[in-house]
């Protein structure tokens, strides 16, 4: 398995490590609850330097990012972040990422470690003129400093912080150069830390100091799903993947289709026979991934499937979503869970919302 530059400090907190898209990384430190509410309540770090950064540069940078993205880009500012979509021709998704525009012709797509390989060779593969394509991700960490109090805790460190939220900027903490994007993965206010390597563990170390007083905690990849679970935000594989239909996902938002991009065509001509929905469990259960729906407790034909499932601690119940075929009128339905049905009602998205 690969090791990101924090491994050390991983293995110094007592992280519980695992395997996850090839990297070793910690699960939880000490429970997945009190890792979760720490978010919530005060702030959590976590060490996302798997997430894969791929570099673009050139006059025609602007005119690749267009092309392989869902989502409008002509007029992305610098100092500015988008979430958006990459369709394949058959108009599933390659993957979802967030595009930084740094000025001077020069873009980041941030994309998922699961999918760095397959990402890079499809932007490779849709290169638009002079555009320079350039892996950058082996000589980036990254961290995600989460959590009503992150402010509190990175303010007296950062020579300047991004205002707004899908903003960032470059700065320094204390001496160490990095870029700060008001961005995360949690549903909670928080920053993601961008940096060289080398200063990993100097800064991992410096804001577990300086998050003492505000009851920061050191997070694992456990409380990062159950954290955007509860903020209903997507996951790859889970919610969308290369055969998925995006508008069932309840991403439209990041479609514009007054702009060309790759699988439009396609996409406008898929059917849209399911939405995505939340669900709360009200019988005794979890339900997870790829659990079967049903209108009635005796029906042998389901409804929907569930996409992501688990118990949320700040929201104290089990909660799941679901892509549920657009006709179901019921207001409950059954989930068959170990040959036996389990009570769930519709509840709106997100579960927790800032």
């Amino acid at each position: 398995m690969k090791q990101t530059a924090l491994y050390d400090m991983h293995i110094k907190y007592n992280g519980q490590m695992v395997d996850f898209a090839g990297y070793n990384l910690p699960v939880t430190y000490t429970s997945l609850k009190e890792e979760h509410l720490a978010v919530r309540k005060a702030a959590g770090i976590f060490d996302v330097s798997h997430m894969a950064e791929i570099k673009l540069t050139g006059t025609d940078a602007i005119n690749t990012v267009s092309l392989i993205s869902t989502n409008a880009m002509a007029k992305l500012e610098p100092g500015k972040v988008r979430y958006t979509l990459m369709l394949n021709e058959s108009g599933g998704v390659v993957d979802d990422m967030l595009v930084y525009n740094y000025g001077n012709d020069t873009y980041w797509l941030v994309v998922n470690a699961a999918n760095h390989e397959k990402d890079f060779n499809w932007v490779k593969s849709n290169l638009v003129g002079n555009t320079v394509i350039t892996d950058v991700s082996s000589e980036i960490s990254q961290i995600a400093l989460q959590g009503p109090k992150s402010n509190d805790i990175l303010t007296p460190l950062a020579a300047a912080l991004p205002a707004k939220y899908y903003t960032f900027l470059e700065t320094t903490i204390q001496d160490m150069p990095c870029m700060i994007s008001q961005t995360g993965y949690t549903g909670s206010f928080g920053y993601e830390i961008y940096f060289k390597n080398e200063y990993a563990t100097r800064l991992w170390e410096l804001l577990i100091e300086h998050g003492k007083p505000h009851n920061l905690a050191l997070c694992g990849l456990g409380s990062r799903d159950t954290l955007r679970l509860e903020a209903a935000m997507p996951l790859y594989g889970h919610e969308m993947d290369d055969t998925s239909n995006p508008y069932e996902a309840s991403l439209d938002f990041a479609i514009k289709t007054k702009k060309e991009f790759i699988g439009k065509t396609a996409l406008l001509a898929k059917p849209v026979n399911r939405t995505r929905r939340g669900l709360k469990v009200t019988g005794k259960g979890i339900v997870r991934e790829n659990t079967l729906l049903y209108a009635a407790p005796d029906s042998t034909t389901p409804i929907g499937t569930v996409t992501s499932g688990t118990f949320l601690p700040y929201m104290d119940g089990a909660y799941a979503m679901a892509l549920i075929d657009k006709s179901t009128e019921n207001t409950t339905l059954y989930a068959e869970v170990r040959g036996r049905r389990i009570t769930c009602e519709f509840t709106e998205l997100p579960f927790y919302k800032l």
